[in-house]
């Protein structure tokens, strides 16, 4: 496949060099050459199968509209602007083109959310809960776009809506974890990453999936098929 890249930060450098190792020709382009979307034509577009987008909140919306315009398929790992996904959905739709999210694209964080759901019973029997999460201080928002998407787990399983506590510190990668507790007892549910090479990965393989595809997928939904 041919890959267009957007940012190039240290998960736009992964998933080069992992891409790369599956076989795919991987083209990038950093958040200043591509002002507004500006480099997201359809003339610049015309040989590449899916977009990759790992860039910030203020790029990330501008980049859908692009890709919207240009018939692009697009795979979008930034987090920050999930109020608007109600009108990223209609533009999706509209424009026809294939689009994957993900508040993160780690397959173990996903088994994560799916055991969250479990514990949800759990608020129907006198216990309260509580998400926390901690990531490195270059993060540039906060909660974090999966701990915002474990809160949403647990309320769509029939749970509160549980209060998150967000930390910034040194290098931390990603940790996320769900407390309940009761009187009698104390359950934790944590995942800590060792690395980004598990969002690279699972990035990659949503845009293996998606070529071809039409439609708006969240990635919790799909990465079972991968």
């Amino acid at each position: 496949m041919n890959l267009l890249l957007l940012g190039r930060g240290k998960m736009g450098t992964l998933i080069e060099s992992l891409a790369t190792t599956r076989n795919h020709y991987v083209r990038s382009i950093d958040i200043d050459e591509n002002a507004q979307g500006i480099a997201l034509t359809p003339e610049k577009l015309r040989d590449v199968d899916v977009v990759i987008d790992f860039t910030t909140p203020d790029a990330v919306m501008e980049n859908i509209a692009g890709c919207a315009r240009s018939g692009k398929n697009l795979v979008v790992g930034t987090t920050g602007w999930y109020g608007k996904i109600p009108q990223v959905r209609k533009l999706v739709e509209e424009s026809g083109i294939g689009f994957v999210y993900a508040a993160n694209f780690s397959v173990g964080v996903n088994l994560f959310f799916e055991v969250a759901k479990v514990l949800t019973a759990g608020f129907k029997l006198d216990y309260s809960g509580t998400i926390s999460e901690t990531h490195h201080v270059h993060k540039l928002d906060a909660p974090s776009g999966s701990a915002v998407m474990l809160q949403r787990v647990v309320m769509e399983a029939g749970g509160p809506k549980v209060d998150i506590t967000s930390s910034r510190e040194g290098d931390v990668v990603g940790m996320h974890q769900l407390v309940l507790d009761s009187p009698n007892d104390t359950i934790t549910l944590r995942h800590d990453a060792k690395s980004r090479r598990g969002f690279a990965d699972g990035a990659i393989r949503a845009a293996e999936w998606l070529k071809g595809k039409k439609g708006f997928y969240d990635f919790k939904d799909i990465w079972r098929e991968l």
